[in-house]
């Protein structure tokens, strides 16, 4: 019998195509688009080392060349990293499988996997323990949300085991508890090795509603910490801002918390004003009397003087002219907005896209 180690190893999947974020994912991979200087995935990374993980194998596709050269090994940030791509879209428990050669556990150890576009402040070793306590063949995270019908939902009994899994509800007598799936899971090594290998498999739709057929012990631990799908351009902008303001727990966020986050080599001009949660990349520069609150500023970018930036990210080596406004809108890389342009509610810019001055004054919803 395998004895079970104290910390249980990783999944990280990290291969969706991020098509909700586009432009910010045109030429960057979901989990590599920074949040509060850096990129996501070395805020997930960090929380898992600060848990006590120390292996964690990478499940990417998706512009896969770009995560091992910036993480290498690992041993940066105390970890022993993995990377393996899959070939062809295989779906979150096909991704899984197919990682399940790089794990040392044994049959009845505990695995620990995540979502790459999840922000949270989960308490990870709770949802270990709770995995070992109640014997369970896997543990999900749930959290309680106000509105679940976008979300499919997870009841659990008394104890905490899950009763069944049900799709997005429809009407409200479908509503039959706020708890959804927050997307971090404890699988035993067994589970993983029974999913079907080389084919496509949702773990939400085929592999958790199996289990439960089958008689599988589900565990739901609710952990209302702070969490949010990173899913939109808006609740990326958000989730930066929050790790900035210390609203989201990281220990990866590089400088203090609070109201703004300016990268070292960045430039901002005295009289410039950031504010909830800004961040200001690498070799940006802000000019004077610009005004930018709870936005992102990629490395590089430039806005110019008297700007207004709020809610929005402007990508990297993008640049804002002068007096414009920007309100909930992304700009991509290399995208250039000239002077007194105003861009509202949720429009997006491509990258390398051109407006001239003066054109553009309206709202997406116009």
């Amino acid at each position: 019998m395998t004895t079970a180690p104290s910390t249980p190893e990783a999944i990280l999947l990290v291969g969706g195509k991020g098509t909700r974020l586009r432009p910010m994912t045109v030429h960057t991979p979901k989990p590599m688009v920074p949040a509060a200087g850096v990129p996501f995935l070395t805020h997930q990374l960090a929380r898992a080392r600060a848990a006590g993980v120390e292996h964690i194998v990478l499940a990417t596709s998706y512009l896969a060349e770009v995560f091992e050269p910036y993480f290498g090994d690992g041993s940066s940030l105390g970890l022993h990293l993995e990377y393996v791509t899959e070939e062809e879209p295989l779906g979150t428990g096909g991704a899984i499988r197919n990682v399940a050669s790089r794990l040392h556990s044994g049959p009845d150890d505990p695995v620990l996997i995540f979502n790459g576009d999840i922000l949270t402040g989960l308490d990870i070793r709770a949802l270990i323990d709770t995995h070992r306590t109640a014997g369970a063949d896997v543990s999900l995270h749930l959290t309680r949300v106000t509105d679940p019908r976008a979300y499919g939902l997870v009841p659990t009994d008394a104890d905490g085991r899950v009763t069944a899994f049900l799709e997005k509800p429809q009407t409200p007598e479908e509503i039959v508890t706020d708890q959804i799936n927050a997307g971090a899971y404890v699988f035993n090594r067994s589970v993983i090795d029974a999913i079907p290998a080389d084919r496509p498999v949702s773990v939400e739709r085929e592999t958790f509603p199996g289990l439960l057929e089958a008689g599988a012990h589900l565990q739901g631990m609710v952990d209302s910490t702070y969490w949010l799908d990173l899913g939109t351009p808006q609740a990326f902008v958000r989730g930066s801002a929050d790790l900035v303001l210390g609203r989201a727990p990281s220990p990866a966020v590089p400088g203090r918390c609070g109201d703004r986050l300016v990268l070292e080599s960045a430039s901002v001009a005295v009289d410039a004003k950031l504010s909830g949660g800004t961040v200001i990349g690498p070799r940006a520069r802000v000019g004077a009397g610009a005004r930018i609150e709870g936005s992102a500023v990629l490395e590089g970018a430039i806005v110019e003087e008297g700007a207004q930036v709020r809610d929005s990210l402007v990508g990297a080596g993008a640049r804002i002219g002068a007096r414009t406004v920007l309100q909930g809108a992304v700009v991509g890389d290399g995208a250039l907005v000239g002077a007194d342009n105003e861009l509202r509610d949720g429009v997006r810019v491509w990258c390398g896209v051109d407006i001239p001055p003066g054109a553009v004054r309206f709202s997406s919803d116009q």
